[in-house]
């Protein structure tokens, strides 16, 4: 969800925390609409002459043609589906959401192909979800869950696939220390990257792809798998995501692995199953997916850019903490509220 570029950061880094540095960007008029916050600046990590940081920018010529062939996007269909999208929300009187923000209108109506209806409902959807599991989502910012990043199971990759694609990377086995990380700590974190990936115009169009590592899953760790967290995990998928999950690739998983998966299959439409891709350690079978060039060498790829690891997210998103606040004062009014 971030980009690697080199540039000139405008202002004064503080001091980095670890051998990297956190600095800011102002952010200019036109992408300060973006946020449902108030926030001036947007931080970035700087790695030698590496940067990463959120992707506001508009969408380049290229992603602008998968919109329009994929996603029926063009300035009328836009506007058209803006305005009917905001009436349908004006009738759920019991739904807060920022209905004068079309920049957040457009994040539910490009996963919806610009159908106001099915936008309005996948609106309904993901805050069902939130309000249905309010233990989890209830003041969920980046600086409550440093302990998931520190643990380094969750990364998201600062390239895209071969076809503008984020890449989010879950390992599940070997790095997986159930003494020190809970399933629930997992799933939050995913929910931070993903709400962060929803910002981003270019990942709004192209989607995302997510590598689930199962190198070195044991038989004591499958049995933290329960099939109340299957369901949630696939009714988050199917129905609660406003992103575009377009392949799960399933590699390094041992034979146990089968013991996890027939906790998630029952659950499981066929679209989202037929996105389920299991590789193993074939990394041909990998490559037929997503290029070599894409990946880090570890995936058999030959990818030649520094690997962003868990903390470092974590000290890149727990600036943007303001934003997630907004984030979380939307949804459907609790009992007692007007």
């Amino acid at each position: 969800m971030f980009r690697s570029k080199k540039e000139k950061i405008k202002e004064k880094p503080p001091v980095p925390q670890h051998s990297f540095a956190i600095e800011y960007m102002k952010v200019v008029d036109s992408l300060a609409a973006t946020m449902l916050s108030d926030m001036e600046k947007l931080p970035v990590i700087k790695l030698g002459d590496f940067t990463l940081q959120i992707e506001l920018d508009d969408l380049s010529p290229e992603v602008e043609e998968i919109a329009r062939k994929e996603l029926r996007e063009n300035p009328d269909t836009k506007k058209q589906a803006i305005v009917a999208l905001r009436d349908l929300l004006k009738e759920e009187k019991d739904l807060r959401v920022p209905l004068d923000n079309d920049i957040w209108l457009t994040r539910f109506l490009r996963p919806c192909k610009f159908y106001p209806e099915s936008a309005c409902q996948l609106i309904k959807r993901y805050y069902a979800f939130k309000r249905k599991h309010a233990d989890v989502y209830d003041g969920l910012l980046p600086s409550k869950e440093k302990n998931i990043f520190e643990q380094n199971i969750l990364t998201v990759q600062p390239n895209r696939d071969q076809l503008g694609r984020r890449i989010l990377i879950i390992e599940l086995g070997k790095k997986w220390k159930t003494d020190k990380v809970c399933l629930d700590e997992v799933f939050k974190g995913a929910v931070l990257f993903l709400e962060a990936a929803m910002l981003e115009p270019e990942t709004q169009v192209c989607g995302a792809v997510v590598i689930f590592d199962m190198d070195g899953l044991s038989l004591s760790q499958t049995t933290k798998f329960t099939p109340a967290f299957a369901k949630r995990i696939v009714d988050w998928l199917q129905d609660s995501v406003p992103l575009r999950i377009k392949n799960i690739h399933i590699v390094n998983q041992p034979y146990i692995f089968k013991m996890v998966f027939a906790l998630f299959k029952p659950f499981l439409r066929e679209k989202l199953r037929n996105r389920i891709i299991f590789h193993g350690t074939d990394r041909k079978s990998l490559h037929q997916h997503m290029d070599p060039k894409c990946l880090p060498e570890c995936y058999g790829g030959s990818l030649d850019l520094p690997r962003i690891d868990g903390p470092q997210w974590y000290d890149l998103l727990v600036m943007c903490d303001k934003e997630y606040v907004a984030i979380n004062s939307y949804g459907y009014n609790k009992k007692g509220e007007l």
